[in-house]
């Protein structure tokens, strides 16, 4: 049952957790060329609106990497393991950053490209915020790479690896 329970397990965090963090990642390059007046605008708004539902049900998907997680955990016995504890708590880091910073930044911005104005000073307090954006996009990517690393090479590993 555990070798099931992992391998969804893995497979769950590379189909769920990869995509947001790809679509997040190139969510504010696209932002800013739709919030932009140029010839690029129409796609990019495209563009923007597809990023961010992909964010927000791979987000909604992704919740079940860290039950899965849990789940496993339970079963190897390793539910106290530092290793993990950690993990748990940097999963609960990125879920916050995801679901608080990330989502809601592309709420303003998909909010303002559908509203009735797209060219006024809303828009301009927007293009300022993409920069901060791209940096918890970062730092929530980073998180996850961190979370890898524990997972892969976890103190007392029975791997011999």
């Amino acid at each position: 049952m555990a070798k099931f329970l992992l391998s969804v397990h893995v497979l769950a965090a590379i189909l769920l957790i990869g995509p947001v963090t790809i679509a997040a990642s190139l969510f504010p390059r696209y932002a800013r060329q739709a919030l932009a007046d140029g010839p690029e605008r129409q796609s990019a708004t495209g563009s923007v609106q597809l990023l961010h539902r992909i964010c927000r049900v791979y987000a909604v998907a992704g919740i079940s990497v860290p039950v899965l997680g849990v789940g496993t955990a339970q079963v190897m016995g390793v539910m106290g393991s530092a290793w993990l504890i950690a993990s748990m708590a940097l999963t609960a880091v990125a879920a916050v950053l995801l679901g608080i910073a990330v989502l809601g930044t592309q709420d303003a911005v998909v909010t303002q490209l559908d509203g009735p104005d797209p060219a006024s000073t809303v828009t301009e307090s927007l293009i300022a915020r993409l920069p901060r954006l791209s940096m918890i996009t970062g730092m929530f990517a980073l998180v996850w790479l961190v979370v890898v690393v524990l997972m892969i090479v976890r103190p007392g590993s029975t791997t011999g690896a």
